[in-house]
């Protein structure tokens, strides 16, 4: 018995690279693509994202008037071709450590 695998045809405007599958199209982007998607998610606060290392990045949101660092969270995992399931973790990673995160000045109220 013979599977019926259908071809997708590729669009002229997309890479001929992109691997399609009957079920639609991976998402997957690139690191720069992935950083851009997280600055649109954390917007209206700065985010700056770089790779330490070939599977970790570091991430910095800061204020974008004052440019003060609000929180850096260095090893968060990544790689240079992620899907969109890994940002999302990434991007959840980094609000989990903002929910814990306890500004300097309030423990000014505890002196």
């Amino acid at each position: 018995m013979r599977t019926s695998a259908r071809r997708l045809r590729v669009p002229a405007t997309s890479s001929r690279r992109c691997v399609l599958h009957p079920v639609g199209y991976m998402n997957k982007m690139t690191f720069p693509n992935a950083c851009q998607v997280m600055r649109w998610h954390f917007h209206p606060m700065g985010f700056e994202g770089s790779m330490d290392a070939p599977s970790s990045m570091v991430v910095r949101l800061f204020d974008r008037v004052t440019g003060e660092t609000l929180i850096a969270i260095a090893g968060l995992p990544c790689a240079t071709v992620m899907n969109a399931a890994d940002v999302e973790r990434i991007i959840e990673a980094v609000e989990a450590e903002l929910e814990a995160f306890v500004p300097p000045h309030a423990f000014k109220a505890f002196a």
